[in-house]
């Protein structure tokens, strides 16, 4: 099924070349409230009610959608959330997840996520571009992250559907990401190049096959997803079918995306990166721009926005220079004073209640 939007991707001249873009994964957190957004700023608590987006977007110029991973995107809120960002900062692009039903198990508790067990529909297809073409219209999607489980091996099956994956959504700026080892090989980052299909580095806790950090550019964009390293919590939620699956060693962690709605996930993203370890991902990410035409950088350890701190700390990082934050957020986190400045409490524009982006939980 093709779309019939006319798509508007962002033109060359809104992104100059090695451009390195940075933000978070989601934005609309409820252990946000107080940390990085000012106590009661979305529910009008505060004096200047505000949405999310708006402030969020002061401080960074992307931002990875999380909802679009949950269900298909409504066009109405990508619409709403693409001209929040465009009054505040003219430059902001959006990079979202594609619909799971496209790269997981829908049963992933119980079986391995592989061709054979994922299962979209037409109706999933027609529903996820309604929401995609939304962004696209607006000259806001800057990439679509196609996100598989590490329970997704590089089998031939497997190749053989992430290739008609890949050409079923070929209108759109895509990235994968892929958390097996065995997919670092030069034969997909030559397929990958082949197709112009960036590749998602990450930084995970390498346990068993995991994939451990690279610096793969096999497109025009770069991509760069730091998860946090927190090794004592990264499979805590797993559950009993995941325990009994009958793999050994390394492979017994072949689920770790499967997660309940509990708050293990908040623990499994409870990490704050050290300035040593950041810089090691300075270079990675230098080497990785160097060689795209847009890099997207994007923390993933959302825990009471320890992803917003790590974020602001690369961008001064890499640009050299001190970076506007949050007050609040340098209250919490009083290290970032060493690179950052509080940002002045600006005038909120007049906000309707808008959708956010749903209690942002994610399993990348």
């Amino acid at each position: 099924m093709e779309s019939s939007a006319s798509i508007r991707l962002p033109q060359a001249h809104h992104i100059p070349p090695n451009k390195v873009r940075i933000g978070t994964a989601g934005w609309s957190y409820k252990d946000w409230d107080g940390i990085f957004y000012p106590p009661g700023m979305s529910s009008g608590m505060s004096r200047r009610k505000q949405h999310p987006l708006e402030y969020l977007a002061r401080f960074f110029d992307t931002t990875e959608i999380n909802t679009s991973f949950y269900g298909p995107l409504k066009p109405e809120w990508a619409k709403l959330w693409s001209r929040k960002v465009a009054a505040v900062n003219k430059n902001f692009l959006f990079t979202a997840k594609l619909y799971r039903a496209f790269t997981h198990s829908p049963i992933a508790v119980m079986e391995p996520t592989s061709a054979a067990t994922i299962r979209p529909t037409d109706d999933d297809e027609a529903r996820t571009r309604e929401g995609l073409d939304a962004i696209a219209t607006e000259g806001r999607l800057g990439a679509l992250l196609i996100q598989f489980p590490v329970s997704f091996k590089n089998t031939s099956l497997n190749r053989e559907y992430l290739d008609r994956l890949l050409r079923q959504f070929i209108e759109y700026p895509r990235v994968v990401e892929v958390r097996h080892s065995s997919w670092n090989d030069a034969a997909t980052l030559t397929a990958f190049a082949q197709k112009d299909v960036g590749f998602c580095n990450i930084d995970q806790p390498v346990l068993g096959r995991s994939l451990a950090p690279t610096e793969h550019v096999t497109g025009v964009i770069g991509y760069v997803r730091l998860h946090g390293r927190n090794y004592e919590n990264w499979f805590a939620d797993q559950s009993s079918a995941d325990q009994s699956s009958g793999n050994q060693s390394s492979d017994n962690q072949e689920f770790a995306d499967k997660r309940s709605d509990s708050d293990n996930r908040n623990d499994r993203y409870n990490y704050l990166y050290t300035r040593q370890e950041l810089a090691g991902w300075k270079e990675r990410i230098a080497s990785v721009a160097a060689r795209a035409q847009t890099t997207y950088v994007i923390t993933n350890n959302h825990f009471e926005s320890k992803a917003g701190v790590n974020a602001l700390e690369l961008k001064a990082m890499i640009s050299g220079k001190r970076v506007q934050a949050p007050p609040t957020l340098i209250q919490k986190y009083p290290e970032l004073r060493n690179i950052a400045d509080a940002a002045e409490d600006a005038q909120a524009p007049t906000t309707m209640n808008l959708p956010l982006e749903g209690e942002g939980f994610d399993l990348g």
